[in-house]
C-alpha cells in the first residue's frame, strides 16, 4: 500500500513540477513566429504626437534682443536645463511658470499673443504658428531681430499595471516597447509576455490593443512605438504564482513532497493500526 501510494505521489508531484516550469520558451523575446508565437502584418508607423487636453507646454523663444528674450523667457531662464529637468518628471511646482496648460477649449494662453488654438497639432505646427505670430508683435520693439520659438510637451508619460506597476516619464521623442518594458525592470518570469494588453485613447476614443512581445515581428508592427499615456497592462501566468525554472529545483521539490507525503501516510497507518488493534482485543 505505501508502495503503490509513493508512485501516485511521484506522478502528481514530477506532472505538477513540469507544468510549473517556466521555460525560455514563455519568457524570451524576438523569436520566430510560429503555432504558438504570431507573425505581424508590416504596419509600423510613427505618427508625431497632436496635443491633447491637459497637455503642457515648455515653450522658449529665442531672439538677439534681450527685452524679447527677457519678455517671453522668465528673465533668460537657461533652456537647455530647464527643458532637461522637467522632462525628467515629478510634480510641476515652479515649472508652472514656464509651461502652458491645454485647457478644455484647446487654448493656451501666450504672452502678448493670447488664446492660441493648439488642440489636434502637433509641437512644430505650434511652433511655426507662434513665430508667425510673434514675429509680427516684435517688429514694433527697437532693434528688432527675428524670433525662434522651440517647443515640447513636459512630463510624458506612460503606465505599467501590474509588473512594476507605476507611472513612467518618456524622455525621447520615439519609445518602442522594449524601452518602455526596460524602466520597469522587464517582466520578471511569471508574467504574461503572450497577451500584453495595451490601453490607448486617440481622438476621444479608448482602443485596447493585445499582443505578444515575444515575436520578432513585433519591431514591424503597430505595436512597436508607445504614445504619451499609454496604459501597458501585464497580467501573471495563469498558474504560475508558483513555479520552477530549474530541474534540480524541480527535483528537490518532488522528493522533499515525496518523503513528506510518505512520513504522513506512515503516521496516519500506524494510527489506523493500533485503533484496531485496540479495538480487536476488546471484542476478543
Amino acid at each position: 500500500m505505501i508502495l503503490k501510494l509513493r508512485n501516485i505521489l511521484f506522478l502528481t508531484i514530477v506532472g505538477f513540477a513540469l507544468a510549473s516550469c517556466v521555460t525560455s520558451r514563455k519568457v524570451n523575446y524576438m523569436q520566430k513566429p510560429d503555432k504558438q508565437i504570431p507573425s505581424y502584418a508590416d504596419t509600423l508607423s510613427f505618427e508625431d504626437y497632436v496635443l491633447r487636453i491637459g497637455d503642457r507646454l515648455y515653450v522658449y523663444v529665442y531672439s538677439l534682443n534681450e527685452e524679447v528674450m527677457r519678455m517671453y523667457n522668465a528673465g533668460g531662464t537657461n533652456a537647455s536645463q530647464m527643458r532637461q529637468q522637467m522632462q525628467q518628471g515629478g510634480t510641476y511646482g515652479s515649472y508652472d511658470l514656464y509651461t502652458y496648460l491645454v485647457d478644455e477649449e484647446g487654448m493656451i494662453n501666450f504672452p502678448t499673443i493670447g488664446k492660441v488654438f493648439v488642440q489636434g497639432k502637433t509641437t512644430r505646427e505650434v511652433k511655426y504658428l507662434l513665430e508667425d505670430q510673434l514675429k509680427t508683435l516684435v517688429q514694433e520693439i527697437p532693434g528688432y531681430s527675428s524670433v525662434s520659438v522651440e517647443v515640447n510637451i513636459v512630463n510624458r508619460s506612460f503606465s505599467i499595471i501590474g509588473a512594476q506597476s507605476g507611472r513612467y516619464m518618456i524622455n525621447k521623442e520615439k519609445m518602442t516597447i522594449f524601452e518602455a518594458l526596460a524602466m520597469a525592470g522587464d517582466l520578471g518570469e511569471f508574467n504574461s509576455r503572450k497577451e500584453i494588453k495595451l490601453v490607448r485613447e486617440k481622438n476621444g476614443v479608448t482602443t485596447i490593443k493585445t499582443f505578444d512581445a515575444r515575436s520578432e515581428d513585433i519591431v514591424n508592427s503597430e505595436y512597436y512605438y508607445i504614445e504619451p499615456n499609454d496604459i501597458i497592462y501585464i497580467r501573471q501566468i495563469p498558474g504560475y504564482s508558483f513555479g520552477i525554472n530549474h530541474v534540480t529545483t524541480a527535483i528537490g521539490v518532488t522528493a522533499a513532497t515525496i518523503s513528506f507525503g510518505v512520513f504522513i501516510y506512515t503516521i496516519v497507518q500506524t494510527g489506523i493500526n493500533h485503533v484496531n488493534k485496540y479495538y480487536g482485543k476488546d471484542k476478543k
